[in-house]
């Protein structure tokens, strides 16, 4: 089994106590930076000699020390001096939004704070208030983040949802016996987070004597932990993980493990199963209403004319008027076949035709991408070259800026280097098929100004507003914060605009409305940010933005090569926001893209 994770998990854990302890925060960011390297690696960094992994980008000789003495020894005699100085408790303080190394160090010092229950205690008698810079404010945010990690915690967010059942399908997939293999309910919706993950299975006509064989081969997927309950046609099981969040290093508050339920369908059922295991709750609800008023009623095994008869017409042999398909579904209920992520019973059973909605395959460019100049994994060219093989025609690079110390942010001079690098790179790429443009990811201060003055941001093809400190501003001062940087008449997108990490950091809230007309009025993008623990702007601020007719980017935020996968989540987003694919600027044709960029020139 690779290494890679563990010793990425270390390393990341030296960083995190040298902040604490107040090291050279130089020492840090290389830990933090050798820790994401070998996170991505391919191929487990035990296998590797010495002078490969000073090969790796931003592995010096004494990370090299370190990794070779961990893939020698199993540890790190530098993590466990620091483990003896620093309790593991103070870490976790870390992990509450708001509470940062400086801060976490004067709870643990001044307050003998050394883990979360004694945080809470302090709270709440009051002495987390005497400590230097804790003042009633700062204490009523803290109480605040705790709650909210407590109450969002325990759900599996989107990305390793998914990821996960991916695994029990291809399995499934793989069986003889089955036909159809589907994940149903608020995974299939495309929802930020998942309680618990249901999988449906239709087995081959003449194979449904050994639905025992596929319950087998599901309970008995690596990775199950326990089997909680096994029958004819439906089985429970919880299957460990850790909810692994990337580069923001935040576990699953959870116990490290996920339901997952199947469910064994009928061929003349399946569409009906699929519908009636998919919801949302509330839209099935209306379905069966609709149903009703037809003299029809509807279950998970078909759409059934009504009788007098008590007894669920599937158990008396009736044959059902649909059930086989979805649509065949729909279409009897005087319904167009509505997408599973609008399914909200949010006016979707109210529409005479569904928008065109945008799919994955109609997005042609990335417009938010970091490379190793800043706190990415990949070089300009690797970067460029994973954008051609996914048939993209654009690629913007916007490192990030200079206040962002912590991603190792550009200064104007690094900045207009690599301007002139990218300059000159891009008739090469052009040649290829992939236009490359320069850009930044220009951070919005506290006051709504930018990290680069207009001289420097005329100088770039794509300017990404963000916000990434201050993001527990009151909505009043942050939405003018916002405001002004989608004013600005040199900003193409603002940047996951609410700096939200989903069950983690509930981030700005600013006043969606007036932040979205300015939007529109100054023909500013706003981002629906793909990545898993982002997805900001969230559902419901992509409906809002559509409304009003908005222009939506959706972008990964690429700082690594499976960041690009992460685009289908924000294409799932911007679907259950309803964005058709004419207001995503990332599915214009070339020309019609750069025309709307150089316009803002």
């Amino acid at each position: 089994m690779s290494k890679n994770a563990e010793l990425a998990s270390v390393l990341e854990s030296i960083a995190r106590m040298l902040d604490v302890l107040g090291e050279d925060s130089f020492k840090s960011i290389a830990h933090t930076r050798a820790a994401r390297a070998i996170e991505a690696l391919p191929t487990d960094i035990c296998t590797m000699s010495k002078e490969e992994i000073l090969a790796l980008e931003g592995i010096g000789k004494k990370l090299a020390d370190k990794i070779v003495e961990f893939c020698t020894t199993g540890d790190i005699k530098e993590y466990e001096e620091l483990r003896a100085k620093v309790p593991a408790g103070v870490l976790a303080l870390m992990e509450v939004p708001g509470i940062g190394p400086k801060t976490a160090s004067v709870m643990w010092k001044q307050g003998h704070i050394e883990d979360i229950p004694a945080l809470e205690r302090a709270i709440a008698d009051g002495s987390l208030q005497t400590l230097p810079r804790m003042g009633a404010k700062t204490v009523e945010k803290i109480a605040q983040s705790l709650a909210f990690v407590k109450t969002s915690g325990k759900r599996l967010s989107l990305g390793p949802a998914w990821a996960i059942a991916q695994v029990f399908l291809e399995r499934l997939r793989e069986s003889p016996d089955v036909t159809r293999a589907e994940a149903a309910g608020s995974l299939r919706r495309g929802k930020e987070s998942i309680g618990d993950i249901d999988i449906l299975v239709a087995l081959k006509k003449g194979h449904e004597k050994h639905a025992e064989r596929v319950m087998h081969l599901f309970t008995s997927t690596p990775g199950v932990t326990q089997t909680l309950a096994s029958g004819e046609s439906k089985a429970s099981v919880r299957y460990k993980t850790t909810d692994n969040t990337g580069r923001w290093k935040i576990d699953n508050d959870g116990d490290g493990a996920v339901q997952i339920d199947l469910r064994v369908l009928p061929l003349s059922s399946w569409g009906s199963g699929l519908m009636y295991f998919t919801g949302s709750k509330e839209h099935n609800i209306r379905l069966r209403g609709r149903a009703l008023d037809l003299g029809l009623t509807l279950n998970d095994w078909g759409l059934f004319p009504i009788d007098e008869e008590k007894t669920a017409p599937h158990l008396r042999g009736v044959t059902p008027v649909a059930g086989a398909t979805e649509e065949e579904i729909y279409a009897k209920l005087n319904l167009p076949w509505i997408p599973p992520e609008m399914r909200e019973d949010r006016g979707e059973c109210d529409l005479a035709s569904i928008p065109n909605l945008i799919v994955l395959a109609d997005i042609q460019a990335e417009l938010h991408a970091h490379t190793t100049a800043s706190d990415g994994l990949l070089s300009l060219d690797e970067l460029a070259e994973l954008a051609l093989k996914r048939g993209f025609h654009t690629l913007a690079v916007t490192d990030h800026s200079r206040s962002s110390v912590q991603a190792n942010g550009l200064s104007i001079e690094r900045l207009l280097a690599q301007v002139e690098t990218i300059n000159s790179a891009k008739s090469k790429w052009k040649k290829k098929g992939l236009a490359l443009l320069t850009g930044s990811e220009v951070d919005i201060l506290a006051d709504g100004t930018l990290d680069f003055d207009d001289k420097v941001l005329k100088q770039l093809d794509v300017v990404v507003a963000s916000p990434h400190a201050a993001l527990s501003q009151d909505p009043e001062t942050c939405t003018k914060r916002l405001v002004r940087a989608v004013s600005h008449p040199l900003v193409h997108i603002l940047g996951h605009p609410t700096g939200r990490l989903v069950g983690k950091r509930k981030g700005l809230e600013p006043d969606m409305t007036k932040l979205i007309s300015a939007a529109k009025t100054h023909h500013t993008a706003l981002e629906i940010n793909a990545h898993w623990m982002r997805l900001d702007l969230r559902d419901a601020h992509v409906r809002l933005a559509v409304e009003a007719g908005c222009t939506i980017a959706i972008d990964c935020d690429v700082h690594a090569a499976e960041d690009y996968d992460n685009l289908r989540f924000g294409v799932m987003t911007a679907r259950r926001g309803w964005c058709p694919k004419a207001l995503c600027l990332n599915t214009w044709p070339q020309k019609k893209l750069h025309d709307w960029l150089s316009a803002k020139r």
